[in-house]
């Protein structure tokens, strides 16, 4: 069921990378990514309180509140990042660098959580690599 879910994720993010191309059109991107993620905000509390889910905020750890906290402002940041990227360049260009978070992401994985690096991997995120500068050169 997770491949489902982030099936799904990539192709919302690639309607992100769109849409938020149009939509930047003519307007600050600060000003854009902030409009992005009220939007976001709004979302993620509906969902949550439709699902019930409210009522687990209190059993949040001290040490999970603290890195989520940080992942919402490494998010923020990239957002910022983005949205301005994608005002000053072609798409085309701009979404490959982006995606090449996927490279930095399993890097992350194998350092900071210790996860194994396969070759299988290693094969993988160099093609990516690869593929992202065969794209934005």
């Amino acid at each position: 069921m997770w491949a489902v879910y982030a099936l799904f994720s990539a192709l919302f993010a690639a309607l992100t990378s769109i849409l938020g191309k149009i939509g930047v059109e003519n307007v600050n991107s600060n000003l854009a990514t902030a409009i992005r993620t009220i939007v976001v905000l709004v979302l993620a509390w509906v969902i949550v309180f439709a699902t019930r889910a409210h009522g687990a905020i209190t059993e949040i750890s001290r040490r999970s509140l603290v890195f989520l906290v940080l992942s919402g402002i490494a998010t923020g940041l990239s957002w910022l990042c983005y949205y301005r990227a994608l005002q000053m360049g072609p798409a085309s260009r701009v979404i490959p660098i982006d995606k090449s978070s996927v490279v930095f992401g399993m890097i992350l994985a194998f350092v900071v959580l210790g996860e194994t690096l396969t070759v299988k991997a290693i094969i993988g995120g160099s093609l990516i690599a690869i593929g992202t500068f065969v794209l934005i050169f």
